[in-house]
């Protein structure tokens, strides 16, 4: 474990500044990208699961509260950028599906 340690302390020392940032940068921009395009997959999805337990629960065949939670995830997914900023003073970069 100490060789390990050592290991990382020397690489972390050992490159530049500019490197790390390049790294995360990169990283920040592929997650935004992603969240984004995993957002629109899940709002379709969603929808569809809307219409489906909707369907189901007018008949009788599931209970009301499975209705109402996906619901409820779906509009946390919504505002996950609003909640991001709220707790971290900052954008989070990618759009909010609420304003």
């Amino acid at each position: 474990m100490l060789k390990l340690f050592a290991l990382a302390v020397l690489v972390a020392f050992g490159t530049p500044a500019d490197a790390f940032a390049d790294v995360f940068g990169t990283v920040e921009n592929k997650g935004k990208t992603m969240f984004e395009a995993v957002k629109k997959i899940v709002f379709v999805i969603g929808g569809f699961g809307m219409v489906g337990l909707a369907v189901a629960a007018i008949f009788g065949a599931i209970k009301w509260k499975w209705f109402a939670a996906l619901g409820f995830g779906l509009a946390v997914v919504a505002a996950a950028n609003a909640v991001v900023q709220y707790a971290t003073n900052t954008s989070a970069g990618f759009s909010d599906t609420l304003s």
